[in-house]
């Protein structure tokens, strides 16, 4: 396992993380700080995506497919890592093994094809994005996050101690990218427009302030009140809404 960013690699490190990863999300941490992202990140795809047929890559282990599925026409999943998609496969979710950089579909296959938290791990990040508007239909919308370079999480994950993600293992093993939002409109395709956006993360200092009940009602709602704001620019992750343009 290294940082190379390689499948290889990146598929060890979610493999080892598979074990654990959800120790501390979705029915283990009810309410908590990773609930608070799924709900915002899927919300957002909701916008564009609701009664349309939506892809996510990067799926991990379902628990953001699980919640499109609740308002898609069809939801399907791609992800790196066996590891993770035997629990996505446990949850009843239509997912397959492939690689961000590699869509197995045809073109215009998508209303919305959409990623959250994969692309900071890809070095190919151009190849990446112009695969999901290559697989989404025009007028339809690719919804993509990244890893903010100008937020407090970005200097802390930049410079911090690396939190363990498994036994013998940490967030220093994988490649990691941080995007400003000029970063990314400059590896857009030309049939590609970034026409909106929202920001996660904005005044969470670390995600323990959620275990705390009086603390995690402050912070949800003040995430969730600026999260369409100017202050999103400052969020530790920031997602973008992507239209492929018709001709």
């Amino acid at each position: 396992m290294d940082a190379s960013g390689s499948p290889h690699s990146n598929r060890e490190y979610y493999d080892a993380f598979s074990k654990g990863y959800e120790s501390r999300r979705g029915r283990n941490a009810p309410g908590g700080y990773h609930e608070l992202l799924d709900e915002l990140e899927s919300e957002f795809v909701a916008r564009f995506g609701r009664g349309g047929d939506v892809l996510e890559v990067g799926c991990g282990t379902g628990l953001v497919l699980e919640r499109i599925q609740g308002f898609a026409r069809t939801a399907r999943g791609i992800d790196l890592s066996p590891g993770m998609l035997v629990h996505a496969r446990q949850r009843g979710l239509d997912v397959s093994e492939a690689s961000a950089t590699e869509l197995p579909f045809p073109d215009d296959s998508f209303d919305v094809t959409c990623s959250f938290k994969v692309l900071a791990h890809v070095p190919d990040l151009r190849k990446a994005l112009s695969e999901m508007v290559r697989v989404t239909r025009p007028g339809g919308h690719v919804i993509a996050e990244f890893y903010n370079p100008t937020s407090i999480r970005g200097l802390v994950k930049r410079y911090g101690p690396a939190g363990a993600i498994a036994p013998g293992a940490n967030e220093r093993n994988v490649y990691t990218r941080f995007d400003s939002r000029s970063d990314v409109e400059a590896m857009l395709p030309p049939s590609a427009k970034l026409v909106a956006a929202r920001g996660v993360r904005i005044v969470t200092p670390a995600a323990v302030v959620f275990d705390y009940p009086v603390l995690r009602s402050v912070f949800r709602a003040a995430e969730r009140a600026l999260c369409d704001t100017w202050l999103g620019n400052y969020g530790g992750f920031w997602i973008a809404a992507i239209e492929k343009r018709s001709g």
